[in-house]
């Protein structure tokens, strides 16, 4: 498998869980080179964010400029966008400068500790210029519920949830089961063609810091490697559930995953 390139847009995490260090991490684990484009500044830690510093959205599209016209780009990943400012200087600059490439979107508005990393601005440029764009979207049941505006909290109530927002112009929906109860977990992709489903069970862990980053990013990969849709969520979802497995079992609160060592051969891997 030759080299492949991935952007990767979002904010940076200071623990190094999730965001672009999650990112970064599972580009170069699968085999990817990646480029980053930050969009804020984090002091956090396993427990949550205490600090929060916005980059200047015009550095943030010049960066996205530049590295593109470069280094070339295969497929694009993005994360947290935080004010609509950033949205809307990252919303032109991708169609600017790669109109064409693959884009897998994961809709972060919260932290995995709950706090807010997007406004309602942000949140409007999501669902109207940057959601009909992505060749993804990749949201969890809250996410979904703020994008449609619709309460999910049934099987049923997904399901019209990813008609909603292929309906609103998503391409294709993957939406994650890991926010609702029960030790089998679902996520559903949403396509023009129907629903697949993909069936696991719940990791009993609390290192669960970056999983919608690293499934993402990996789903990036995927496609920048020409896999079509579908293979790439399954090769994702497989390095993701590796990668929870692998969790290196630091701090006192969410901890971060795996990431180098999921890519590795069972036999090759370090005693957890």
């Amino acid at each position: 498998m030759g080299w492949f390139r991935v952007l990767a847009i979002g904010g940076s995490d200071s623990g190094g869980g999730a965001g672009i260090e999650a990112d970064v991490k599972t580009i170069t684990a699968l085999g990817g080179y990646a480029m980053t484009a930050i969009t804020a500044v984090t002091a956090q830690d396993t427990s949550g964010i205490a600090a929060i510093a916005p980059v200047p959205p015009d550095l943030v599209a010049c960066a996205i400029r530049m590295v593109i016209a470069d280094l070339g780009v295969d497929a694009i990943k993005l994360g947290m966008l935080g004010s609509a400012g950033t949205a809307e200087e990252v919303a032109r600059a991708i169609a600017a400068a790669a109109p064409a490439t693959p884009l897998v979107l994961d809709p972060v508005l919260a932290s995995t500790s709950g706090t807010a990393l997007a406004g309602a601005g942000a949140l409007a440029i999501i669902r109207d210029h940057l959601l009909p764009r992505a060749t993804l979207i990749t949201p969890n049941r809250d996410e979904a519920a703020a994008l449609t505006g619709r309460a999910v909290d049934t099987a049923a109530d997904v399901q019209r949830a990813g008609a909603a927002l292929l309906g609103m112009g998503a391409r294709a929906v993957l939406l994650k089961g890991g926010h609702f109860a029960g030790d089998t977990l679902v996520d559903r992709l949403f396509t023009a063609e129907g629903m697949i489903a993909f069936t696991h069970e719940r990791i009993a862990t609390r290192h669960t810091h970056g999983t919608g980053c690293t499934l993402a990013s990996a789903i990036a990969c995927g496609l920048a490697r020409g896999l079509d849709l579908a293979a790439a969520v399954g090769a994702a979802e497989a390095f993701l559930a590796a990668a929870l497995r692998a969790a290196p079992a630091y701090g006192g609160g969410h901890g971060p995953l795996g990431h180098a060592r999921a890519a590795m051969p069972l036999q090759d891997r370090p005693p957890a």
